[in-house]
């Protein structure tokens, strides 16, 4: 009974303390035919831009990294690559993108989406090296405008008996609290399952992104 006072108590706490950020940013995309709808947030990390799109019930993460070759450090508009997300910082990749002359730089794409509560499996997308795009536009008023298409590879996680065993309650807490943070603040928290008590499963598929696009204020 403590354990579940102490979950309960949590649920309070995390939602007083985490208000939601104010966010004129959107994304929209077809995946696998149904559209998703949300809006997304920008971090910088060295020289990529990571834009990160998340939802609840389920938990969803599409996330996609920008980087270009120049090191510069805003976006430029231009085409960018979709390389593998695995592999994505090859000589081979650069040299494609620098010797073309056709692209600003790479790009990579992820998504996960949690099919079985609280977060005890995942179906996990990743970009491949398809010859697949992302065109960056610039608008009037400064925001950085994107479309793209991409076919992901899909993989399917579930989560380890003996992290379920060994994390106890206290596992299922930190699920409950990332699952607060990321529907209180736009940001993905602790949604991959990779590195995190999850074993990958047998099965694979794809993942198909369609009439995808977004829309960053960069103010």
């Amino acid at each position: 009974m403590k354990a579940v006072a102490s979950l309960f108590l949590l649920f309070a706490v995390v939602s007083t303390t985490f208000g939601q950020i104010a966010n004129e940013n959107s994304l929209s995309v077809q995946i696998d035919g149904k559209e998703y709808k949300t809006q997304p947030r920008r971090i910088r990390i060295g020289n990529y831009w990571w834009v990160t799109a998340n939802a609840i019930k389920p938990d969803k993460s599409l996330r996609i990294w920008l980087g270009g070759y120049d090191k510069k450090e805003t976006v430029e508009p231009g085409t960018y690559l979709i390389v593998d997300a695995d592999n994505p910082d090859t000589k081979d990749n650069w040299k494609t993108v620098q010797g073309s002359g056709n692209y600003k730089g790479l790009a990579i794409i992820k998504y996960v989406e949690e099919i079985k509560e609280p977060r005890m499996e995942y179906h996990v997308g990743k970009s491949q090296n398809n010859n697949e795009t992302i065109t960056v536009t610039k608008g009037a008023d400064g925001a950085l405008e994107a479309t793209f298409n991409s076919t992901l590879a899909g993989s399917y996680w579930k989560e380890k008996g003996s992290a379920t065993v060994f994390g106890g309650m206290g596992r299922l807490i930190n699920k409950m609290e990332d699952k607060v943070i990321t529907k209180t603040t736009g940001y993905d928290s602790s949604i991959d399952p990779e590195g995190n008590g999850y074993k990958k499963q047998d099965k694979t598929d794809k993942i198909v992104l369609t009439n995808g696009q977004f829309n960053l204020k960069m103010n």
